[in-house]
């Protein structure tokens, strides 16, 4: 890695690791409610959620946000959810059924009556990153939901990839912080096309196959930029694409 490509990564961080940075994000929803209960659930939910378009599914968090009315655990625990989707096979948004929207919440409502919460469950199987998307899948995968959480970690698992940076990195405007149980140095960069493009073009990596595989090289090339933090590498990468107008 040069000289200028580590300075780049790192001016890019400080520049959009901002407060701004949550608006039009899907990280905003779990800023707007109260109580770590509620902003946990909340952000676990929105990252379900957060593929394609973000003009389509942001409305889609937002209405979630609204049914519960920014009390989410307890409206996940006592099953104040059943009334909003039918089990049927009508679209919720893009590949998501009602009926799997459904199974879904019942599994996250199983999960808290055991638990207490995602977060205590989590620290009872795992102290590392790697090791905590493990047993969310798992956990999932094990109750019939495949679609909605990755049925194993053969892929990116983007998306389970960015909660976990939601909830454990500290010190920052964006993420939360909650899940201390977790070093954030273990923390597997959240990746899709996009940041696998910014990651090629920077010669950061050279697969062009997103998968966990290419997510951990990937994670370990950004921890010799942020060693105490290498998902700071995240708003970095976010931060070149922006500036070459590629995201």
């Amino acid at each position: 890695m040069t000289e200028n490509i580590r300075n780049t990564l790192i001016s890019n961080a400080e520049l959009y690791e901002t407060e701004s940075f949550v608006n039009g994000d899907p990280s905003w929803f779990m800023h707007q409610v109260s109580g770590e209960a509620n902003q946990e659930a909340l952000a676990f939910i929105a990252s379900t959620l957060s593929y394609g378009n973000r003009k389509q599914f942001m409305p889609k968090i937002e209405y979630l946000m609204q049914m519960s009315e920014g009390k989410t655990a307890s409206w996940i625990r006592d099953g104040k959810f059943l009334t909003m989707f039918p089990d049927d096979n009508n679209c919720f948004y893009r590949l998501y059924t009602n009926h799997q929207m459904y199974l879904f919440f019942l599994a996250y409502r199983s999960l808290m009556l055991e638990y207490g919460s995602l977060g205590e469950y989590v620290k009872l199987h795992a102290d590392t990153g790697i090791k905590a998307v493990e047993c969310i899948c798992n956990y999932f995968s094990g109750r019939g939901i495949s679609v909605i959480i990755p049925k194993d970690t053969a892929s990116p698992c983007k998306r389970v990839c960015m909660f976990l940076r939601w909830m454990v990195r500290t010190g920052s405007p964006v993420d939360l912080g909650l899940w201390s149980f977790i070093d954030k140095r273990t923390l597997i960069i959240p990746l899709d096309t996009h940041v696998l493009q910014q990651a090629v073009s920077l010669g950061l990596l050279r697969s062009k196959t997103a998968s966990m595989s290419a997510a951990v090289k990937l994670t370990d090339t950004l921890s010799e930029v942020f060693p105490d933090d290498p998902l700071k590498g995240d708003f970095a990468l976010f931060g070149y694409g922006v500036n070459n107008k590629q995201i």
